[in-house]
């Protein structure tokens, strides 16, 4: 009877911590969704990994991790979580729509393609997926399945209006300026309040020189999407053929304040002064535009006009001579600049220039020599048209379609913080445990932890790559320990413990920054007892602390070399360590020596394979050698696993060219 009891017993607490442990990870897995809902992407990442630990065949938890990657700009990591979630259920239509979304982004457009097949085919009634399909293919340049594609949309939901805009896109990529006016206009109609839609319109009513509706077109783009700089700077242009002066400086001005660094505005609003008379403004807007780009003549010969109107002469010789020595036929330079020759009484140089253009126009009366400039064919030139006749022309950016607002930054997205791209530090021996700024934990090493164990230590010892500022009461316990330590060690007859409490000491200096009484107390340490792995490790993290405060001299590679070859020794005494290995492969990193640094990093990797530092800066040297995925799935792993300045160093890899 009473075995039949405890085994009933057994099986009723089986069943309740089994529901509890269910209950305990849906109830994180509604914490996951909701911290996504507000964009607490880092948190996101804690909670489904500790749910994958345990429970691997939650897809939930991989999709969540997967759209928290995709967030913070992991995108290869997002796919990879993405692909486990589909796998684990693919019934699932929103896994396949994250999925396509993020392979646009990575510009894999057949997958996204296919993936939004899936979708529909799950929610055939989806316009967002039909849609999204429709944009895959047509960045695949598939223009004529996108709009027969798009025609099936109209048909079904004639109101939506993102479909004429990406119709009225299609036709403005093809150069069709008369059906890409149509579409725009018909945009505007279904969705008045589309500030993009709004903006393409105008620059084709600016193609066409129709600068009232421009300017109306325009003025409806910023009204809608008031951040957008370049509209600005073309409703000015505009404002300009229709003689608002006034208004269009104001334009160029607000477009200038939104970004300083615009070349469009500075360009056209030299122009701007150039045309009425505010010639000291137009030359620093010409002069900000060639320090942007310094071989641009069309501003180099506005500037040199401007710098002959104000009378500084020498200056204006100097940029019509640049402009001429790339154009010697260009005879308005050459009268321009013979005329400054005379302001400045050099006549005979004057002379020279004049007789220049005498010639040229005698040989082009006899037939000797071609016409070189060209008549103007439009009043708008592009960016890259190098034609010095269009000096005074407007110019605008060349294929525009539309233009990125300007956002600041958002709860969540910390792949927007600014961060180094130095190495993460060296693993050490510390009085603090382990700490990355999100998570705390003690690092088991099983060498650390036999010392620990030892009845000379004092304090635990932890391992860590940081020192964290000390609170005032924890700074006092650790210079107590300091003193006792000292006191211990004078006192100390026996040699076997006396190497123990040289080395407590000197982790004791090393966490209060006293790297010097470190140093001293790690090399006694090591005279006393040449086989403390430990002591060889805590020096070499020492040697490279103190390098930020020496001399040049200290500094050398006989300096690098004094470390490596301790943390060698150290590694031949304590086989088996990561962080050793780890910590030499740093050093190889800094000596720029790549491939040492990789194969230590690999060799710590297989003792453990989740210190995030390690694939941190594996991924940095990854990139150095221009394995650019390599290194960004590297800083996706690292990440995941923590350590969360890795999405910025992730977003500013992916967003260089």
């Amino acid at each position: 009877m009473m075995k039949r009891l405890l085994t009933l017993f057994a099986i009723v607490v089986t069943v309740h911590f089994g529901a509890y442990s269910q209950y305990n990870t849906e109830r994180l897995l509604d914490v996951s969704a909701t911290a996504l809902d507000n964009r607490d992407y880092v948190v996101v990442i804690q909670h489904c990994n500790n749910i994958i630990s345990n429970r691997p065949y939650l897809y939930r938890a991989w999709f969540y991790r997967g759209i928290a990657k995709q967030r913070l700009g992991d995108y290869t990591g997002a796919e990879e979580d993405f692909n486990q979630a589909v796998k684990l259920n693919p019934y699932v239509h929103e896994l396949f729509r994250e999925r396509a979304n993020n392979r646009i982004v990575l510009r894999s457009y057949v997958d996204a393609i296919h993936d939004y097949d899936r979708a529909i085919a799950l929610d055939p009634d989806n316009k967002e997926y039909w849609f999204n399909r429709a944009l895959s293919r047509y960045y695949q340049h598939e223009v004529q399945q996108t709009r027969h594609d798009l025609q099936y949309i109209l048909k079904r939901w004639p109101a939506l209006p993102n479909t004429y805009a990406l119709m009225t896109e299609t036709y403005l990529n093809a150069n069709d300026t008369l059906q890409a006016r149509q579409w725009a206009e018909k945009t505007v109609r279904v969705n008045p309040y589309d500030g993009n839609s709004w903006s393409i319109l105008g620059r084709l009513y600016l193609r066409q020189s129709n600068w009232r509706k421009a300017d109306q077109a325009f003025g409806k783009a910023i009204h809608y999407t008031p951040n957008v700089v370049n509209n600005y700077t073309y409703r000015a242009m505009c404002r300009v053929n229709l003689n608002k002066l006034r208004q269009a400086m104001e334009d160029f001005n607000k477009a200038i304040e939104m970004d300083p660094n615009s070349f469009l505005a500075h360009y056209n609003r030299g122009l701007l002064g150039l045309t009425v008379g505010d010639d000291n403004n137009a030359i620093k807007d010409f002069s900000y535009v060639l320090r942007l780009e310094p071989n641009n003549l069309q501003a180099l010969y506005n500037r040199a006009l401007l710098l002959d109107r104000v009378g500084d002469y020498r200056g204006a010789i100097s940029d019509y001579s640049r402009v001429i020595s790339k154009f010697p036929n260009f005879w308005s330079g050459l009268l321009s600049r013979a005329k400054c020759y005379r302001h400045l009484g050099l006549t005979a140089k004057a002379e020279l220039d004049e007789f220049r253009v005498l010639k040229a126009q005698m040989n082009k009366h006899l037939g000797i020599q071609q016409r070189w400039s060209k008549e103007k064919l439009r009043s708008v030139r592009k960016m890259n048209d190098f034609d010095i006749e269009k000096y005074d022309q407007w110019i605008v950016l060349n294929d525009e379609v539309s233009t990125p607002q300007y956002s600041s930054k958002i709860r969540g997205y910390i792949q927007n913080r600014e961060v180094s791209t130095d190495y993460m530090p060296l693993y050490f021996l510390s009085l603090q445990p382990y700490s990355n700024g999100i998570n705390e934990y003690q690092i088991v090493n099983k060498s650390v932890d036999a010392f620990n164990l030892k009845k000379s230590a004092l304090h635990k010892l932890y391992v860590s790559c940081r020192i964290a500022p000390a609170e005032p009461q924890q700074a006092k316990q650790f210079f107590q320990l300091i003193e006792t330590l000292t006191l211990r060690i004078q006192a100390s007859t026996d040699m076997k413990v006396l190497p123990d409490l040289l080395l407590q000491r000197a982790v004791a200096y090393t966490t209060t920054y006293n790297y010097e009484a470190a140093l001293n107390d790690l090399n006694a340490c090591i005279e006393q007892d040449s086989t403390l792995a430990l002591a060889y490790w805590q020096r070499a993290a020492c040697l490279l602390a103190s390098k930020e405060h020496a001399t040049p001299a200290k500094t050398n590679g006989l300096f690098i070399k004094k470390v490596a070859d301790d943390l060698k020794r150290a590694v031949a005494l304590d086989t088996g360590n990561p962080y050793l290995l780890y910590d030499l492969g740093n050093v190889y990193a800094l000596q720029n020596d790549y491939t040492n640094a990789i194969i230590c990093y690999g060799s710590a990797l297989k003792y453990n394979s989740r210190i995030a530092e390690v694939y941190y800066n594996r991924g940095i040297v990854k990139m150095a050698l221009q394995q650019r995925s390599d290194a960004l799935k590297d800083l996706g792993t690292a990440g995941e696993l923590g350590l969360y300045d890795a999405y910025a160093l992730i977003k500013r890899y992916s967003t260089k060219k």
